[in-house]
């Protein structure tokens, strides 16, 4: 593949992108919702295991489900944010595997090693977090990740079974551009990198 992205395309999910704490009073739609997910799903994960799982939060009876698991500091810009993405992962993703992944028998990999299914659904759903956040970005939409909140409170709320496991969360919508911070450093090349 040697096309390359424009600047433009790489300002908007990159180099202009920012993490938004102010929200603008304007819906995302279910739509949106989902062509953030028919992006995000695309990117890879070993053995296609998928096993992110989302929850977006949006009507006022699910955020007030929420709130009791937030800490203060991200109480009212979850609360503000036209939705808030719970990020999790599956911990029976496995039993998935025979539909997506038809080089091999990975099921077999998984089943009944419960460290080794948890390690491989948290790298991975992490790793889907981060292509859910280039979605919503790619589709114009401003994004605050976050990891202040207490996991096993929205579990229990939201995932009562077990099954699933929250990661972060993910505020979603568009942002305030006139009340972001200055742009925080970033290391250099030399700073985190080696070529050896």
């Amino acid at each position: 593949m040697e096309k390359m992205l424009s600047d433009e395309g790489m300002d908007l999910i990159f180099r202009e992108a920012r993490t938004h704490r102010y929200w603008q009073d304007k819906p995302v739609s279910d739509v949106l919702l989902q062509a953030i997910w028919d992006l995000a799903k695309m990117g890879p994960t070993s053995a296609n295991c998928s096993p992110m799982r989302v929850v977006f939060v949006t009507s006022p009876e699910a955020k007030e489900k929420l709130k009791p698991a937030l800490m203060e500091g991200n109480v009212e810009k979850t609360m503000t944010a036209p939705a808030t993405a719970i990020v999790a992962y599956d911990l029976e993703f496995h039993e998935k595997l025979p539909e997506l992944y038809s080089q091999a028998d990975a099921r077999s990999w998984f089943a009944g090693k419960p460290k080794f299914i948890e390690t491989t659904a948290f790298r991975n759903g992490s790793l889907q977090g981060a292509y859910l956040i280039i979605a919503a970005r790619a589709l114009g939409l401003d994004c605050g990740p976050m990891s202040g909140f207490d996991n096993a409170k929205v579990d229990e709320a939201f995932f009562p079974k077990g099954k699933w496991k929250s990661n972060f969360l993910c505020n979603i919508g568009y942002g305030e551009p006139d009340k972001l911070p200055p742009r925080d450093k970033r290391l250099s090349f030399d700073e985190a990198c080696r070529i050896v």
